[in-house]
């Protein structure tokens, strides 16, 4: 709570202060005297839609618990310590609760089972279990015994991530589970030094008996742990914990999540203020659909952009190990992100505020940031697949969940180094697997519904963020931004037929903010932000973004993997949970309550944010290893794609405060509806760039705009689809 030592605390020290408790090494000769143990058969499923649906998601892990080998070993660290760190800051990124590595005595294995000869050691991860729902949101009664079967999806998940990254680096390794397991975990657990024995199982010092337990065995090496000691049980009372004195998560900022009503989340969402428009203007009849095709990133797939960008456009946000890992899972879920919804509708489920009360309940119990529902108006969908087949509109909600990117390896990151590619596709991951339990779910109770992600979309998801009250329009143009997140997060969305209760847009004083800061655009690597005014484009009002060198940058990053800088500098990327700094918890409180003084705080915000140094790395946060995957396809696993040491060098920014750009020298080119290639255009259809800058020369002022419109004029011939 005090912030203390948060900042000095490293990643793989985790969440919880394990570091201060005691060690016993003779646990380790107890336990391997113990007889090797039985496999237990897996708890049933039983008749919960919750369950079945959980279970679809733990099978689907299943199939990538072992995958192949690279044909050559990654450059890693001959230190020991190193390497542990590396795996324990990568477990601790993907949200475990606990992390320790042991040695694999024999009888670690199950009765019956064979060790393979080169797996010595395991990595042992803890997930804790969700805290119980308010008893009266209907989500009470789906997640009821399915609390440790929702946690092994996450537990399944994070062991198989990380098999996929040792694997990627040329080591065997193997993912085990509750269902899915030849080893014995409590023992592992203990041995790695996360919990106790005690008379009913395992007990964690600070979780107590609310966790589940997986593991990676490997033949890779890393420096291993201690048992803890018997007595280092029921630390959850110290006061040291409750304060958060270690740098780790406070106890009573534990508290204060578990006191809040299930459906409101973390955050406190109910102090925003709503609106019934968005703070940015929006011509509703103006704004046209788009095609998947007019993704810069289907461009650069498809020719439109060069030949470097086709070479890059399979790697460029997969080319760190760990995204690797990460992406094998991603494509396992695309497949069933929609389905055909049961045949009878369950009693009840047509309750439009009980069921937004239980999504969101159930998406914070899943681990969403925070969750906000709206309609999906027709132009939020594409008006075409990225293959060129039409898509007409088809649900009629859209429940959008933010997902946290991280903090603490923020922290730790410049943004466009070689993590920031794992970043982004840890949490379109994430985002991915609790739309896809939830949408299944959802059909199973008789509603259509679909996973809207970042594999698969027929949505644009920024407008739906924006409608369902989750942020405001941002410097960063097509990144909004949370009042709580800022904009380190990304989206997901299930869409759905499914009676809800809708949120209303909110209005935190972001357009007062962003018009007086311009560090995103001071810091923007490639130039990419305006530092200029908005514009009405395509029908709404924006900061627009020049999308194409954008991702030009993200996807020929020499000295990293893609970008999120904007992220990273952004001065309401911050902690603003009880155990962040007081002065950010303060800017933040009045940023929402007062926003009547937001004109007179933002100018001292802005420059305080800069004087103490934000947006710097810090280097006590970084733990992962700078390596590259080569291969010229690294979006589809391949034993041949090998690690290499990063050719060019690693990004490491810093800020530049004293830069000053003039908005007359920022070449910034625009390509609106009448500029994009055909929907089903397979051949290049190249980029025409001076077309792009003549027509953000001559764009639209947000106050030419909106009398324009109040004239009932249409828009400019350079918003018109081609051939209207």
């Amino acid at each position: 709570m005090l912030g203390l030592g948060r900042k000095k605390r490293p990643v793989d020290w985790g969440p919880y202060p394990l570091e201060r408790l005691g060690r016993d090494p003779a646990q380790a000769s107890r336990e391997a005297a113990r007889p090797r143990v039985a496999a237990k058969p897996p708890a049933p499923v039983g008749a919960s839609k919750l369950g079945q649906a959980a279970a679809k998601y733990r099978k689907i892990s299943s199939e990538h618990r072992e995958p192949a080998v690279a044909l050559a070993r990654a450059p890693v660290p001959d230190d020991l310590a190193r390497r542990a760190q590396d795996l324990k800051g990568a477990a601790y990124f993907l949200d475990a609760a606990a992390v320790g590595l042991c040695a694999l005595p024999a009888n670690a294995w199950l009765d019956g089972q064979t060790a393979p000869a080169d797996h010595r050691q395991a990595l042992v991860i803890l997930v804790e279990l969700a805290d119980p729902i308010d008893a009266d949101n209907r989500a009470a009664k789906w997640i009821e015994g399915q609390e440790a079967g929702l946690a092994n999806v996450r537990a399944a998940e994070i062991a198989v991530i990380l098999a996929g990254y040792l694997a990627q680096m040329g080591f065997a390794a193997r993912a085990h589970w509750a269902e899915e397991s030849e080893i014995d975990l409590d023992r592992l657990a203990v041995l790695a030094g996360l919990a106790v024995r005690t008379e009913t199982g395992l007990a964690h010092p600070y979780i107590g008996e609310r966790f589940v337990v997986a593991a990676v065995t490997t033949a890779y090496e890393a420096a291993t742990d201690l048992p803890l000691s018997p007595d280092a049980r029921n630390k959850n009372s110290s006061l040291a914990y409750q304060l958060g004195l270690s740098g780790a998560v406070s106890g009573i900022e534990r508290w204060r999540r578990r006191r809040r009503p299930s459906h409101l989340g973390p955050y406190p969402v109910e102090r925003l203020t709503r609106r019934d428009t968005p703070t940015t203007v929006i011509f509703d009849e103006e704004v046209r659909r788009v095609p998947a095709r007019a993704m810069f990133y289907v461009r650069a797939e498809r020719g439109d952009m060069g030949p470097r960008a086709v070479k890059e456009r399979g790697r460029w946000a997969y080319k760190h190990p760990l995204a690797q890992g990460i992406l094998r899972l991603m494509w396992a879920m695309k497949p069933h992100q929609g389905g055909v919804p049961a045949n009878a509708r369950e009693p009840g489920s047509d309750d439009p505020e009980a069921n937004a009360r239980a999504i969101k309940a159930l998406s914070y119990a899943m681990g969403a940031a925070v969750t906000g529902i709206c309609k999906a108006p027709d132009y939020v969908w594409y008006s075409h697949g990225k293959t060129g087949e039409p898509i007409a509109p088809y649900h009629k909600y859209a429940v959008v969940m933010l997902i946290d990117q991280g903090h603490e390896t923020f922290e730790g990151a410049c943004g466009d180094d070689y993590i920031s590619g794992s970043q982004s596709m840890r949490a379109y991951m994430r985002g991915g697997e609790i739309a896809g339990v939830t949408a299944e779910l959802i059909r199973s109770m008789g509603h259509a519904a679909r996973a809207q992600t970042s594999i698969d979309s027929d949505v644009l998801q920024v407008p739906l963020m924006l409608l369902a009250g989750l942020g405001e329009q941002s410097r960063i143009g097509e990144t909004l931004v949370s009042p709580f997140l800022g904009p380190r997060l990304k989206t997901v969305v299930v869409t759905t037929d499914m009676p809800l209760a809708l949120d209303k847009p909110i209005d935190f004083g972001l357009q007062t903010f962003c018009g007086t800061c311009v560090k995103c655009a001071r810091e923007c690597p490639s130039g990419s932000i305006p530092v200029g005014e908005k514009v009405i484009f395509n029908g709404y009002e924006t900061w627009k973004p020049d999308s194409e060198k954008c991702t030009r940058y993200r996807m020929l990053n020499l000295r990293g993997s893609a970008c999120g800088r904007c992220i990273k500098v952004c001065p309401l990327t911050k902690d603003i949970t009880w155990d962040g700094p007081w002065l950010t918890r303060l800017g933040s409180w009045l940023g929402i309550n007062a926003l009547w003084l937001k004109p007179i705080l933002t100018p001292l915000a802005i420059w305080l944010d800069d004087k103490l140094g934000h947006g710097n790395p810090n280097d006590v946060k970084k733990w992962w290893l700078d390596l590259e995957v080569t291969g010229e396809r690294c979006h589809m696993p391949d034993p041949k794609n090998v690690c290499v040491p990063p050719p060019q060098g690693v990004n490491r920014k810093t800020i530049r405060p004293e830069r000053k750009i003039d908005p007359k020298d920022q070449k910034i080119a625009f390509y609106p509806t009448s500029v994009l290639p055909p929907p089903d255009l397979k051949e290049p259809y190249p980029v025409d760039r001076d077309l792009g800058l003549a027509i953000a020369a001559r764009a639209e002022s947000v106050p030419q705009g909106i009398a324009r419109h109040g004239r009932g004029e249409p828009p400019p011939l350079d918003y018109r689809p081609r051939g209207t």
